[in-house]
Formats: C-alpha cells, structure tokens, sequence
C-alpha cells in the first residue's frame, strides 16, 4: 500500500492558479501511474489527469485540458498538478492516487487506482 498526502489546497478567485502537491511512499514510486481525481459535492469522484509511470505520458480530462498541468518528480516521490484559469465548476476535493501498474495506459477509471490520499480542498470563488 502507497502512502500519499495531499497539500496546496485552497480559496483561490477565479481565473486565478494553484499548485497541488502529492507526496508518495514507496521505493518505487517512479514506476507508478499517479492520477488526480476530484469530488465535487454531490457528485461522484472524477478523472482530472494521470501521469504514467516510467516514460512521464500524461492525460488530461476534456474540461481541464489546456488550464492544468500533472508533473512528477521521482526523486522527492511527489506528483504535482497546477491548476491555471481556474473556475467555479473546478470547485472540489482534489485527490491524488497510485496506480502500480504501469503497463495499463492510459488509466483513468477510479476503480484501478488501489491507494488514495485524503484529499485537498479547492474552492473557487466568484
């Protein structure tokens, strides 16, 4: 099981940015896919981006394509997403998560993400 801790989160008004940070445990983080996702309330959990494992492919959701950006670096365990333009329907909890097997790609569904973080809130405000 992944350790992963989510930080960054917060009260941002629209069109404005944020950078949220996951830090992982794990030997061998850099083989893994990291994913974020993000709950609105009432709503079911999303795809937001994935990173993969190895090679560094990444893929985006359509509504956030263009305004935000997932990136790693395997030598701190950590997955980043900055999040550009921001806007109310971005309001959430933003979680990142690990997928450990990086021969799947591009891997977006909740259900093949085995470790979850706890989630960092970002709300936008009009």
């Amino acid at each position: 099981q992944v350790q992963l801790v989510e930080s960054g989160g917060g009260l941002v008004q629209a069109g404005g940015s944020l950078r949220l940070s996951c830090a992982a445990s794990g030997r061998t983080f850099s083989s893994y896919n990291m994913g974020w996702f993000r709950q609105a309330p009432g709503k079911e959990r999303e795809f937001v981006a994935v990173i993969r494992g190895g090679l560094g492919m990444t893929n985006y959701a359509d509504s956030v394509k263009g305004r935000f950006t997932v990136s790693r670096t395997n030598a701190k365990n950590t997955v980043y997403l900055q999040m550009n333009s921001l806007n109310a329907e971005d309001t959430a909890v933003y979680y990142c998560a690990a997928n450990q097997d990086p021969g799947v790609w591009p891997v977006r569904d909740v259900a093949d993400f085995k470790s979850w973080g706890q989630g960092t809130q970002v709300t936008v405000s009009t």
